[in-house]
């Protein structure tokens, strides 16, 4: 198994969420972690807590990553771990009462989804290529991208959002093939129902609801049960080029 530890590493949309739990994880850890948000207080809040560092990124923006790229280089040298899990959930059907869907909120969501991972793991590889490899076998750094049952089982008003994590998990294996000669490892995680800001808004009993419809455990997932997957794939050189499902066993139904 790879050791990381005092390394850098950057998780965007880590100042909530299954960011949030990744960086944590990653800290104690022992990696040297920036945070990529747009909420400043938390942002700079859970830096602090895990003695890392803020950088505020949109991520759909591609000058806007290379300035954080360059603050995270300046605070803890090449980053060697990426864990993109930035992104929104905009819904919205393909024609509601007669109206097409709205094309703003499907290149928004694509931008920030899919363009936005793009831009994040295609500035942070250029930084590992270019760093000493940390193994015999050549190894120099981990991208781990954020997909997600809706890729494969899209469900009514996902159109936006299936397809943005769908172009995720289409980009890890030509990604992975790519990086392979430089010693960059590309994985997605594919996450099913897990208990994120998106979901802790919603009434007790339709939190219970939706993690009964889990096979096993029937349950929400724990945002640190996706920390723990980022960093396994992280330091198990054999994961490479895979999209993996974290679900309980779950299949989206059409609603």
């Amino acid at each position: 198994m790879l050791d990381w530890s005092g390394y850098g590493a950057i998780v965007t949309g880590g100042a909530s969420g299954l960011g949030a739990a990744t960086a944590a994880r990653l800290a104690q850890a022992g990696l040297r972690v920036t945070l990529f948000d747009l909420n400043d207080d938390l942002g700079t809040a859970h830096a602090e807590a895990i003695g890392g560092a803020y950088a505020k990124v949109d991520v759909s923006d591609a000058a806007s990553v290379s300035a954080g790229v360059a603050a995270a280089v300046a605070a803890h040298g090449a980053p060697r771990v990426l864990v993109n899990c930035a992104g929104i959930a905009g819904a919205a059907k393909t024609v509601s009462r007669g109206a097409p869907h709205e094309a703003a909120l499907y290149e928004k969501t694509i931008a920030i989804n899919l363009v936005g991972t793009f831009h994040c793991a295609t500035q942070v590889a250029a930084q590992m290529v270019g760093a000493d490899p940390i193994a015999p076998d050549g190894a120099r750094g981990v991208i781990v991208n954020t997909a997600s049952v809706a890729a494969f089982d899209g469900q009514v008003g996902q159109l936006a959002y299936a397809a943005s994590k769908a172009g995720v998990a289409g980009m890890t294996l030509p990604m992975a093939r790519d990086l392979a000669d430089k010693g960059v490892r590309v994985c997605a995680i594919a996450p099913g129902l897990f208990l994120t800001p998106m979901l802790e808004g919603l009434p007790e009993d339709v939190q219970a609801s939706l993690g009964a419809q889990v096979p096993f455990p029937s349950r929400l997932g724990n945002p640190a049960e996706f920390a723990e997957m980022a960093l396994h794939i992280a330091q198990n050189p054999m994961l490479n080029g895979e999209v993996i499902r974290l679900d309980g066993a779950i299949r989206m139904a059409p609603r």
